[in-house]
């Protein structure tokens, strides 16, 4: 490591879960944010800029390591490291060395708050929903509360999964309200406990039913709140393909995907990927983006499989 200067059938059931750290960034060993921000001024002093300084320091430091360098080059320097970075950078490189230097819960609010700037209720909705259930627990803490106790209480799972039937199912119409209140109080664990006795009482797969009773953007909404819960890493691997999909790319998704998983479970990210579309998440970011852009999201993704 550099140093200074340098889509099957769904399943109801939660799928293993590997052991260990499942990151992609780690702690760089003796990181001094002193040097760091050292490192970053002379990338940036005087003409021209030296991106790879930039890239090879931010993309081998984990987010407790880089968050530190704004008060530090503040300290050193008495200039904000935003504001010369913003001087000295730009486009989507720009946008994704700034989300690199937010905390993660106040980067997962300041997404939110641009997700729902605009729109329907229903798709602020649905993004808050997205949100709610693929942000980290301790973010969510941070932001607002939700349960996340491990252990499930089957009779509730039961009672909830009764309940979700009978507002959606077996009545002409949806209570969607019914379905929001569920959704936004149980944990994850019971959730899954939930669909899984969903699909025992009336046959059917949850998502299915959501697609026959709801449209739009809450249709799009509760199906990604489902598909997050069952498998994580799964829905992140979908949510990555089609940002690089066709033509274009989505890349404020890319940005945040990337960003927000590198020290949660990218690892399980790139196999879910591997295993659906054949190819590795790595190739795929090789081939849709470019410059110094690519090189950085390279460096979260953390290699090839």
């Amino acid at each position: 490591m550099p140093g200074y200067g340098s889509g099957g059938p769904s399943n109801p059931q939660a799928p293993a879960i590997p052991t260990g750290y499942r990151g992609s960034i780690k702690d760089f060993p003796g990181a001094d944010p002193l040097k760091d921000v050292e490192v970053l001024r002379k990338a940036m002093k005087g003409f021209g800029t030296d991106e790879n300084a930039i890239i090879e320091l931010l993309g081998n430091r984990s987010n407790k390591q880089r968050v530190p360098l704004v008060a530090a080059y503040k300290t050193t320097y008495g200039k904000d490291l935003t504001k010369d970075l913003k001087s000295e950078l730009t486009g989507n490189f720009e946008n994704l060395v700034l989300a690199m230097l937010k905390t993660p819960a106040y980067f997962d609010a300041s997404e939110l708050r641009e997700a729902i700037k605009v729109g329907s209720s229903w798709g602020c909705l649905s993004k808050w929903f997205q949100f709610w259930f693929s942000c980290p627990n301790h973010n969510i803490s941070l932001i607002g509360n939700r349960d996340e106790r491990p252990n499930v209480d089957i009779s509730l799972a039961k009672q909830d999964a009764q309940k979700l039937y009978a507002a959606g199912e077996n009545k002409v119409g949806t209570d969607e309200s019914q379905f929001n209140a569920i959704l936004c109080a149980r944990s994850k664990p019971h959730l899954r406990a939930v669909f899984q006795e969903y699909q025992h009482m009336c046959g059917k797969d949850i998502e299915k039913s959501i697609c026959r009773e709801m449209s739009g953007n809450l249709e799009s909404g509760m199906v990604a709140v489902v598909k997050c819960i069952k498998n994580t890493p799964a829905y992140f691997a979908e949510r990555l393909n089609k940002a690089m999909k066709g033509a274009g790319t989505k890349d404020t998704t890319l940005i945040r995907i990337m960003v927000s998983r590198s020290e949660v479970d990218m690892l399980d990210i790139r196999q879910e990927y591997l295993k659906t579309y054949g190819k590795s998440l790595y190739t795929d970011i090789s081939g849709d983006t470019s410059g110094d852009y690519k090189k950085l999201l390279l460096k979260l993704c953390g290699g090839s499989d």
